[in-house]
This record gives C-alpha cells, structure tokens and sequence, in this order.
C-alpha cells in the first residue's frame, strides 16, 4: 500500500500485517466454503473450528489453569463495567466492591459500578492528574467486599501496574483491555481478567473474559441474559448469535501472536519502543511526560508540548508524514501515541524520528 499509515490511535488500532492479509484472501471464500465467515452459521462446523481453537490459543499464552474459562461477550471492555458489577456483587451480602481510581476509565467503570451497589475507592492518583499508579497494601485492604477491581494499564494516562495487589482476601478483578498479551500476567493472581479486543485481539464491538469458576453462578437476578458469564459459560459464548467476525479475526491475531513468540516476545518488543519514545522525552526540555518514570505504560505514551499552537502543528505536520491518531480526546490536551503489539519497531523509530525533528524545528 503506497499510503499505508502507522496508526497511533488508542483503538481501534492496527492489526497486524499477515492478519490483514489472511482476512483480504478469506473474505469472498473461506477455505474453499464458497461464502464469507460473516455469512456462515455460527453453529457450523467451520465456526465451531474457530471458536474452539481461538479458545486453545488464547489459554496456551495466557497459561491458564483447568479452573479457568475464556468467554467472548458483545460490547467490548466498556460493557463489562455494568456486567462485572451485575456478575459479582451478589458474592456480598450488601452488594459492596472496592476500586482504585488510576484513570479515566477506572472511574468510568467506578460509576456503572455504583448503579448496581456500593462502591468503596480504596486508592486514587486523582489529585495529581493520574500521573502515577498509587500505593496499595494488600494486607491493609478491607476483606468485607466482594471484590477489588483494577485497570491494569491506563490507556489515556499512559500508566500501569507494574506488580498487582496480591494475596487478597477476595477477588481481583483487572481490566487488562489495552495491554492483554503485551506482557506476560500471571493469571492465579485474578479472578477474572477482561479486555475489549481492539488493542491487542481484533477488531472492535468484542470483549474476552477470563474468569475462574467459582465466579460463576453469583449474577443478578435481574441481568440480561447475553451479560451473564455463567450463560456465556454454559453456551460456549453463544447465547445468541455471537460476533463471528471477531472472533475469527481475534482467532488470528492469537495465532499470529503465538507465532511471533507469545507475551514474552511482545514484552521485549514493546520495551525497545518504550526505550526510543521515552528516550526522545527525557533527554528534552520541550516535551513534557505526563506518567512518573517508575510507572509508565509500554502501551500508551502521553506528553505534552509547551502550548497549543505548537500541539495543532505537532498533530498536522504527523498525519502529514503518516503518522496517525495520536491526538487526544477533548478532555486531554497532550499527546498520546499508542504502540500495540501489532505496531513494528519501525513505527516507534519514525514517530521518535519525527519528534526529534520537530524539536529542532520548533524548539
């Protein structure tokens, strides 16, 4: 493609080159059927292959033990804000949770929580723009709740948890959306890990749940029924008809994550990234990092430039050059490059090439 672009954008985000290119020859006639995979039935023999092994791969690199189950659920990660908090709040009397407040959608999930029970934040980096993951002793933490949730990586902060709270006295539950399979995590240490699949397992609209068994069986009686895990359990995820393109697709980003060496490798990758990009920032007086060194994310990258004339010409002067999506949202006024495991070194060198050149430029 003599326009391809490097896409920095926090998801959906790119996929990986050899996906695209399986899903471009599949698209007309998967393995010779003579029809589309978004045309065939999810209850086919050819869906069942899919679904199954992306099942097996997803469990392989993920290490998971038999107690485990992996889910897919319509709605992507921001769904399971309500569904978590509808799936387990019945596993306390008074229908209490704790949350630690790391980021924006921490507390978006802090607020669907509290339409369902009380919820108690335990630790906040609030007061210092999210700039930091917060301390956090798990042996002060109060056992009378149902469970602790966390967002591992902060996706428009650019921070993460570099060692989880643990031994707990109840549940952790971790939302792992944009960082699943970028690093290895020792799954025993949750109870259940979710993720929408736009960053690192697909396309959008999908989410990917892992869930130990004992969790089953606690939802509302009130919960809909393609929310509910122990239905999802129960119906291999197919409730009703499931997203059978992303499922596919998320098939093949875990085949083609395997292939490229698993969380070990793409945790490797991603800090030679990390390196170039947060080399630029500290070795400059004009851009601004907005994590703390000791706890930023090798996922999502945030900083500023000295003033807003300098962002506008920052962002023209990247798309220019194909370097794509990293203006924040409306809240922000700062940049975010993302580097999912799908961006190549290459990208992390252009954008650090151009942000070097800039500098010089305009500094």
């Amino acid at each position: 493609m003599s326009n391809q672009v490097f896409n920095f954008g926090a998801g959906p985000s790119m996929l990986p080159v050899p996906v695209m290119e399986q899903i471009q020859a599949e698209m007309r006639d998967y393995q010779g059927r003579g029809m589309s995979i978004i045309e065939m039935n999810h209850r086919s023999d050819e869906f069942q292959e899919i679904i199954a092994s992306a099942k097996t791969l997803f469990r392989e690199m993920m290490e998971l033990p038999d107690n485990y189950r992996v889910l897919w659920s319509h709605g992507g990660g921001g769904m399971q804000f309500n569904s978590v908090a509808m799936n387990l709040l019945g596993l306390h009397p008074q229908n209490k949770a704790l949350y630690c407040n790391t980021g924006f959608f921490s507390t978006w999930a802090i607020k669907e929580a509290r339409r369902f029970g009380k919820v108690d934040v335990i630790t906040s980096s609030e007061e210092t723009g999210f700039d930091h993951i917060p301390s956090l002793d798990p042996t002060l933490v109060d056992g009378d709740a149902a469970y602790l949730h966390i967002t591992t990586n902060n996706t428009m902060m650019g921070t993460r948890w570099n060692g989880f709270p643990s031994p707990l006295p109840m549940p952790l539950i971790g939302d792992a959306t944009s960082e699943i399979l970028s690093r290895p995590i020792d799954v025993t240490q949750f109870g259940l890990l979710y993720a929408g699949l736009q960053k690192n397992l697909g396309p959008p609209g999908l989410a990917a749940i892992i869930i130990r068994e004992d969790l089953l069986g606690h939802a509302s009686p009130h919960i809909a029924r393609q929310l509910d895990y122990t239905v999802l359990a129960e119906t291999d995820s197919m409730p009703s008809t499931p997203n059978v393109f992303g499922i596919y697709v998320n098939r093949l980003v875990l085949d083609w994550t395997k292939r490229e060496g698993g969380p070990k490798a793409m945790e490797e990758r991603n800090a030679r990234k990390a390196e170039r990009l947060y080399g630029v920032i500290d070795s400059s007086d004009f851009y601004q990092g907005h994590a703390r060194p000791e706890d930023r994310s090798h996922q999502n990258y945030t900083f500023a430039v000295p003033n807003g004339e300098l962002l506008a010409m920052f962002f023209a002067e990247a798309e220019a050059q194909g370097l794509h999506g990293m203006k924040s949202p409306p809240m922000r006024e700062d940049v975010r490059a993302s580097m999912y495991n799908a961006m190549p070194m290459q990208g992390a060198e252009v954008l650090a090439g151009f942000m070097e050149d800039f500098e010089r430029r305009h500094g």
